[in-house]
């Protein structure tokens, strides 16, 4: 194999690939790179057998071949190499490296078998529809933030994307929660997905995903089975199991008496709860939340170290209310709205809150109080 290739493009595939990779392996081979010649071009292939990248990039080939080379080792090189230099990969017969050149740079690094490299089994896909990037970037981004961090739930360490019914028709949904906050995020039907079964999308996957969605005018397929889902762009396709578990009836916790409506806006209440949350030395201290007569009170009260209040003006026109809420979930929830104005729900202090962006129902989010 000999190829050359520009410093930036290989960086940004390299990158996509090694990221999959896990740092601690002991399977020698998953931390490596499958570095495959495809054409007039190459791709570049990681997994860590629950994921597979593969990102194709345009290359002047030589000589055509493939290698395996350490995933981390090659994204350091090309970091590190000057921008705009072209750069060798050419494999040494005598010695089996895989030799990387770039100006007056020069690397030699091993190499292992690229029949050992481990290749996902290809899927029958019962569902397969197109998505622009825009669109599944909102869904994830919006819904990541309530995935569930506790190994015993399993089924909650994922995004559930399934096709749901709104008040205006079939939508397609992503729903996470752990169980203390949860996001449900809905986005239009796309054509041929009516028939998709519902999947758990793994945590890391959604993150890994994100890097697919960076571009807003690229369609991203989207291909769904059983057992795995598969984000194809041009020139990346990404392939991902499912979580093997159901996940919960996440519309029984949804409240729908909730009839208290406090409005604020979002920026000015993100910030007035991270400034009072600051004498607390736990980021988990209750917030407690005093609303009455157009008034929101913000009040945190650490005995250890000190207390806080701040005020803010709000639409409010209900009866006086108390409530508590952990900081860093109010924060979390309070940094999705991208609208101006928050709007929260509330039945009473002892009942689960609901949070929308403005009118917009298409997201909603949902956290439990905490006593204070």
């Amino acid at each position: 194999m000999k190829i050359s290739i520009e410093r930036g493009t290989l960086l940004k595939a390299v990158s996509q690939a090694q990221s999959v990779v896990e740092r601690r392996n002991t399977i020698p081979i998953l931390a490596n790179v499958l570095i495959e010649t495809q054409g007039d071009g190459v791709s570049f292939r990681a997994t860590d057998l629950d994921i597979e990248v593969i990102d194709r990039a345009p290359a002047q080939v030589e000589r055509a071949g493939a290698t395996t080379v350490s995933a981390t080792m090659l994204h350091e090189i090309v970091r590190k190499l000057p921008d705009g230099a072209l750069v060798g990969l050419s494999e040494d017969a005598a010695s089996g490296r895989l030799v990387v050149t770039a100006g007056r740079s020069n690397f030699s690094l091993a190499t292992l078998p690229r029949e050992d490299f481990p290749v996902m089994a290809t899927s029958e896909y019962a569902t397969s529809f197109r998505a622009n990037a825009q669109v599944l970037r909102r869904l994830f981004d919006k819904a990541k933030f309530a995935i569930s961090t506790e190994e015993t739930r399993y089924y909650l360490n994922g995004v559930y994307m399934h096709v749901a019914t709104a008040d205006d028709g079939p939508v397609l949904r992503c729903v996470a929660t752990d169980g203390h906050r949860l996001a449900r995020i809905d986005a239009p039907l796309p054509d041929g997905a009516q028939g998709m079964a519902g999947i758990i999308v793994p945590r890391k996957t959604v993150g890994e995903l994100r890097k697919l969605l960076d571009d807003d005018d690229i369609e991203i397929t989207v291909s769904v089975s059983e057992t795995k889902v598969r984000f194809a762009t041009p020139s990346i396709t990404m392939t991902s199991k499912v979580i093997d578990g159901t996940f919960p009836d996440y519309t029984r916790v949804i409240p729908q008496q909730n009839t208290r409506r406090l409005e604020v806006d979002a920026s000015d209440f993100a910030k007035a709860v991270d400034r009072v949350a600051t004498v607390s030395s736990e980021r988990s201290r209750a917030v407690k939340l005093s609303m009455e007569d157009d008034r929101l009170v913000l009040s945190v009260n650490a005995p250890d170290s000190g207390a806080a209040e701040e005020e803010l003006a709000v639409a409010y026109a209900d009866e006086k209310l108390e409530i508590g809420f952990n900081a860093k979930y109010l924060l979390e929830i309070a940094s999705q709205v991208d609208r101006e104005n928050a709007v929260f729900l509330f039945n009473s202090s002892g009942d689960p809150t609901l949070m929308r962006e403005g009118d917009d129902a298409s997201a909603v989010y949902v956290v439990m109080p905490m006593r204070v």
